[in-house]
């Protein structure tokens, strides 16, 4: 069993999780995202704040309890790997990978610019590792599937200024 507390960060209030609500190009797929880190969250909460021009942000804390029996991929660090899944995903839309839950670094403003130079062809996959090599990115942890979500007890939420 893997026990973490997670947090996510949006714009808007909610009681349930629904998967189909994700768009499908992101960097694990479709997908609840997530993350450990909760001054990454309310980062998140406030971009969606802005971006969609709401009046308020929003995290959301839960504590993952996930069992044994569903399938967990964690990838340790920008590998390429962790690229080659990014890239999938982004180009392919929906889940490139059968994993009920994945947890690894999030693709960010630092990394961002890298990441689209691999996905469009212009880096190899060595080269955008090189150039990742020194970047600190943060992490994400994305629920995939009705089971995986169910592993998630809400705690509280609370409004980011």
């Amino acid at each position: 069993m893997i026990k973490l507390t997670v947090y996510h960060g949006t714009d808007c209030i909610f009681k349930d999780i629904d998967l189909y609500k994700s768009t499908g190009r992101r960097d694990f797929g479709r997908g609840f995202y997530t993350t450990t880190i909760a001054a990454q969250a309310e980062s998140w909460a406030r971009s969606k704040k802005i971006r969609n021009k709401s009046k308020s942000a929003y995290v959301y804390v839960y504590e993952a309890e996930i069992p044994d029996d569903l399938s967990v991929h964690k990838y340790e660090g920008l590998t390429t790997e962790w690229l080659e899944m990014v890239r999938d995903n982004r180009k392919n839309g929906g889940i490139q990978h059968d994993y009920d839950i994945m947890i690894g670094p999030v693709a960010n403003d630092d990394t961002m610019v890298t990441v689209n130079r691999f996905v469009e062809g212009i880096y190899t996959a060595e080269e955008a590792i090189s150039r990742l090599r020194f970047s600190k990115a943060n992490d994400q942890v994305t629920f995939h599937t009705e089971q995986a979500v169910k592993c998630l007890k809400l705690v509280r939420r609370y409004q980011v200024e």
